[in-house]
């Protein structure tokens, strides 16, 4: 007799076998994804700045309206279980990116420790430490470049 799969869901199935639900609970609530890039396009180098979207809280590092933002904001990006490795820009921390490389979730993550605060206690979002992009001029977002994304 086999015994069973003890495994969380996310070390047991790829990607793109996981439920919604299952694939919504991967997302650490950092708020990386919804921070304003600048992508250089003669190399593709891509800069993030402390300017979140304008749905972001940036206490909460939460969508203000996740199931509406595309009505909102028209360019928000989709992750997808096929998109999520070509998107370089994603941190390295990323749920998403690191299961797609085949490595396990930090030991902050919320789906590991239980608490959905660790990832601001780790240092790992921007809570707090960003600004809505509704307060920029786009003439200043170079001025708010935090760091390069390193692919």
């Amino acid at each position: 007799m086999k015994s069973a799969d003890t495994r969380a869901f996310w070390e047991r199935r790829s990607l793109d076998g996981l439920s919604p639900e299952e694939w919504e609970s991967l997302c650490d609530g950092c708020g990386l994804c919804c921070l304003q890039k600048l992508e250089d396009e003669t190399d593709g180098t891509v800069w993030y700045t402390d300017i979140a979207c304008k749905l972001l809280n940036t206490t909460t590092c939460r969508c203000s309206d996740y199931p509406g933002r595309r009505s909102h904001v028209a360019d928000c990006v989709s992750l997808e279980p096929g998109t999520v490795g070509t998107l370089g820009w994603l941190p390295r921390t990323c749920a998403y990116r690191l299961l797609d490389e085949g490595k396990s979730l930090r030991n902050w993550h919320h789906l590991v420790c239980g608490d959905p605060d660790a990832v601001h206690r780790a240092g790992i979002s921007r809570a707090g430490r960003m600004v809505s992009e509704e307060t920029v001029t786009l003439a200043d977002w170079e001025d708010r470049i935090i760091f390069r994304s390193r692919g």
